[in-house]
């Protein structure tokens, strides 16, 4: 995949492209950073995936059709890592043709940005030159509003929502809202 340029409100050195193996320090620096500070943002936790090392990610480079990861889209400012979002696909044959978009981040500093809107209208691009993937899914915090506004505008719907989805070590439950999209 060729480097993409920046959307008109990202900034105008940012680029996306697949993530690389080298480049495994930074993206789990950026996800160490953001499970840390956004600890209602993910499913994942922070100190479970602190104990990680990057080379722990290497699957998620993707590059495996028939299940598991398909790829990892990186964002960059300059020399900086600032997002990323990675999408995987079910082995099952009755369920492959439905792709997930998982681990969507950016960093704090470039929110508001722009830079989220163009992961995931590059994520979803990759996702749509396969033939055999049909729609996608994710799942996101419910209270997660500008999340949930993100992937409304790219044509994401709302088809459940899953109560009780995350407990925080502090006792408090939140909902994950369930959303779905077409690639046809």
């Amino acid at each position: 995949m060729a480097e993409l340029a920046a959307s008109s409100t990202a900034p105008a050195d940012c680029r996306i492209r697949l993530l690389r193996e080298p480049e495994l320090v930074a993206y789990k620096a950026l996800r160490d950073g953001m499970l840390a500070g956004h600890p209602d943002a993910f499913t994942s936790d922070a100190e479970t995936e602190l104990k990680r090392d990057a080379d722990s990610y290497r699957p998620r480079l993707g590059g495996n059709p028939h299940g598991g990861p398909l790829f990892t889209l990186a964002a960059w400012s300059g020399p900086q890592l600032v997002g990323a979002i990675s999408a995987e696909r079910e082995p099952r044959q009755k369920v492959r043709h439905i792709a997930h978009i998982v681990g969507m981040m950016v960093a704090d500093e470039m929110q508001g940005c722009g830079i989220g809107a163009l992961l995931l209208q590059s994520a979803l691009r990759l996702l749509q030159q396969d033939a055999t993937l049909d729609q996608a899914t994710l799942s996101v915090t419910a209270s997660n509003f500008g999340a949930v506004r993100l992937y409304e505008r790219h044509g994401f719907m709302r088809y459940g929502l899953l109560a009780g989805a995350l407990k925080l070590p502090d006792g408090r439950l939140l909902d994950k809202a369930l959303m779905v999209r077409p690639l046809r």
